[in-house]
């Protein structure tokens, strides 16, 4: 075969398929902590673009300026929600004890998108669990896929 058909591997041969990350069409509620995590992924992404530019890198240059696009637009239109005190209803930002009806209970926080992390209970605002719980109180009765459960604390 002829090297005019193959390309040497340097590091701009997958510049093409980065891609820009997907910013949510949702609100982009945060809670204190996760305005604080969109700081540090920005910081982490202009310190990436800087440490790749030296290195002129190509590929990590483009990498880290999708994620630094991504984070500014997220703490561009991020809308602070400070913690509620009135527990009588869950709120965004509440941690909410749950018990299935078969007796399990489960603690989950609601917050923002990017601040999720359904292994720790963090669940995004716009999830259905979430979605179901906001605006209930202690004793009222959610559904989500078939699975029932009674808010029992609202912390």
């Amino acid at each position: 075969m002829s090297s005019a058909f193959t390309r040497e591997n340097d590091d701009s041969e997958s510049i093409e398929d980065i891609g820009e990350r997907p910013v949510s069409p949702h609100r982009n509620l945060v809670t204190p902590d996760g305005l604080a995590q969109i700081e540090q992924q920005l910081e982490a992404a202009r310190v990436a673009i800087a440490r790749a530019e030296q290195e002129r890198n190509r590929r990590a240059i483009a990498i880290a300026a999708r994620d630094l696009n991504y984070w500014s637009a997220r703490r561009a239109n991020a809308e602070l929600v400070h913690p509620i005190a009135d527990k009588s209803e869950v709120r965004f930002g509440h941690t909410v004890v749950v018990k299935s009806a078969k007796g399990a209970t489960q603690t989950f926080k609601i917050v923002g998108e990017d601040e999720a992390d359904p292994g720790k209970g963090l669940i995004p605002h716009v999830a259905p669990l979430a979605v179901a719980l906001i605006g209930k109180a202690v004793g009222d009765s959610v559904e989500v896929k078939h699975e029932k459960a009674k808010v029992v604390e609202i912390r």
